[in-house]
């Protein structure tokens, strides 16, 4: 009697094995990470002690990777702690050495851990950890080191590797028989061929069906110049499109070139005859527009003349660093030479009919800076602004600072602001009223005891108190804008927030008065009422002036004191007297006039 053959039960798949390979096959897939010679432990936890209990992955100085086996985390999130550890053996940190060793201290661990998540925010493998910081600090791993050596290290930067409670960095005795590898060159070379083949293909090098190269266009050359020999703008133009295409040109009025910062697309005019010096210029040009947002920077004034201040602005600085050679025809005044962009512009608005006769890159009369991408077939449906532009541009004036010399001071000051984020619109305000409404100060006096007196009754020292007598408490103005479409939600932010700071500033009462159609004057109101007992009046059309008026001739109103307007933009062009006043507006909103006050956008 024959039996059957029974059939094997299909192996289990244990998934925290199965994501950590899927993890370690996407982060030796990268050429340049492939290239560095390491292998993973092959001993038990039990009986190796650099195995980490919490963390990720810790590496040790013979090119051992020591994982923890137990931890559940998607293969993108394994990525990414094995390249951090396997940049660790990239770039040098844990050379191989016969003598004694001795292991880095934890300024040390700290800025090797800042410089490799510095370099993998833009060299993207895996998915960092949430819980990182946004952003890295400038300088490399000796001079991050000495420098919190001093200071101490800040607590965002002081776990930000794998190793979990342990450091990430392990540095043993070699005992092989033959010299190690060397790593770092190992790591270089990959790096560069890596580096290398996206030029190509950022620069349009690609291959045809027959294995032919096509020649390369003058514009693709000056843009593949940039990311090989100009670091300064090498970040930006790896990350930038160039869109030759005559017929697009045509139908938008480009004559040369204009950019768009939200697609990071240059548009540029194939039927124009220039060398490639000259592209270079056009390039960079357009490439520091977008880099230093000078569309968004315009606000309430009129965006060609603002355009055509910062043509002047750029031109002077690429002048004056020698990158390429200006075609004739662009626009260059060296009196205006170390001015910013609103300088120039306060000092050119005077002659507008002069200045709708001068020509950008994009022709007479019209900005190169486009609102909005241009439609075309491909076109990118997103992209990412600020970080994109703030990244490639500051990674690039520290490798530039180092190799290449100085830069234009006005140009430097630019870029040193881009690395300082933005304060937020609250904190923004809460400075303003610390100038403006400013907190009664308590006077001290040694005939009114410190509450702490009691504990060291020997020792004496003075109270603090306000004293009984009057004395002038600050007050402020809000000017509200309550038409249709004005946003509740907004309208309750700003109150909110400028009944917090008032109230911390002992400010008795506010003047308040809303506007839509006509002004209705609401008097003064505590900071509690401004909060939570406002009730909003009128939804008609939008009219301000009327409101400021009935402010400046109120004889209740202090002259000196300052206002606050919120108003969502959708205004008439305001005329303030002399006083101190401050804007708020809902994010991204533009008001129709140029403010001489402060602008806080709400978000």
């Amino acid at each position: 009697m024959s039996r059957r053959p029974v059939a094997a039960e299909p192996e289990k798949v244990d998934p925290v094995k199965a994501a950590f390979a899927a993890g370690l096959a996407r982060a030796r897939g990268n050429p340049a990470l492939r290239a560095v010679p390491a292998e993973l432990c092959a001993r038990d936890e039990a009986d190796c002690p650099l195995h980490p209990a919490t963390g990720w992955v810790t590496a040790d100085s013979h090119g051992l990777l020591h994982h923890n086996r137990h931890r559940r985390a998607e293969p993108e999130e394994w990525a990414w702690a094995l390249a951090h550890t396997l940049l660790h053996l990239g770039f040098g940190h844990l050379p191989a050495d016969r003598g004694p060793r001795v292991q880095p201290d934890a300024a040390a661990l700290a800025a090797r851990c800042a410089v490799v998540n510095r370099f993998l925010a833009t060299f993207t493998v895996g998915r960092a950890p949430d819980d990182l910081p946004a952003h890295w600090p400038g300088g490399d791993e000796d001079e991050l080191a000495a420098r919190w050596r001093r200071d101490g290290v800040p607590a965002e930067y002081r776990a930000c590797g794998t190793g979990g409670d342990r450091p990430d960095q392990h540095l043993a005795r070699w005992h092989g028989h033959h010299d190690p590898e060397d790593r770092t060159l190992a790591f270089a070379h990959a790096l560069t061929r890596t580096v290398s083949a996206a030029m190509d293909v950022a620069a349009g090098r690609r291959e045809t069906l027959d294995g032919a190269r096509l020649p390369q266009r003058p514009w693709d050359r000056a843009l593949g110049w940039f990311v090989a020999n100009y670091p300064l703008l090498g970040g930006l133009a790896a990350g930038m499109t160039l869109v030759a295409d005559a017929e697009l040109a045509r139908a938008h009025g480009i004559v040369v070139a204009a950019v768009d910062a939200g697609t990071g697309e240059i548009y540029l005019n194939p039927l124009r005859r220039y060398t490639d010096e000259e592209w270079r210029f056009i390039l960079a040009h357009e490439m520091l527009h977008a880099a230093l947002r000078h569309g968004d920077r315009a606000g309430g004034r009129d965006p060609y003349l603002f355009n055509v201040a910062a043509d002047y602005v750029i031109n002077g600085w690429l002048l004056e660093m020698g990158v390429g050679e200006m075609p004739e025809g662009l626009l260059h005044e060296p009196e205006l030479k170390g001015l910013s962009a609103e300088e120039v512009y306060d000092r050119i608005v005077r002659d507008r009919r002069r200045l709708r006769r001068l020509a950008t890159l994009r022709g007479k009369g019209v900005g190169d800076i486009l609102g909005e991408p241009l439609p075309r077939v491909g076109g990118p449906g997103w992209v990412d602004l600020d970080e994109f532009y703030r990244r490639g541009l500051l990674q690039g004036f520290d490798l530039h600072t180092r190799d290449r010399g100085l830069l234009p001071a006005g140009l430097v000051e630019e870029i040193r602001a881009l690395a300082q984020p933005p304060l937020p619109w609250d904190a923004r305000l809460a400075r303003w009223f610390d100038e403006f409404v400013p907190r009664p100060e308590p006077l001290r006096s040694y005939a009114r005891p410190s509450r702490r007196q009691s504990a060291s009754p020997d020792i004496p020292r003075a109270g603090r108190h306000h004293p009984e007598e009057e004395t002038p408490r600050c007050t402020f103005g809000v000017l509200l804008d309550t038409s249709g479409s004005m946003d509740r939600t907004l309208l309750g932010k700003a109150l909110g927030a400028i009944a917090s700071y008032a109230a911390a500033r002992d400010v008795p009462a506010a003047r308040v008065v809303f506007c839509d159609a006509v002004p209705h004057d609401a008097g003064y109101l505590p900071p509690a009422e401004l909060a939570g007992r406002v009730r909003v009046r009128g939804r008609g059309g939008t009219v301000l002036q009327p409101g400021i008026d009935l402010l400046a001739r109120a004889p209740d109103f202090p002259a000196t004191a300052p206002l606050l307007i919120i108003t969502d933009t959708d205004c008439d062009t305001l005329r303030i007297p002399r006083r101190d006043h401050a804007y708020l507006v809902p994010r991204g909103a533009t008001l129709p006039f140029t403010p001489r006050g402060p602008v806080f956008h709400l978000s």
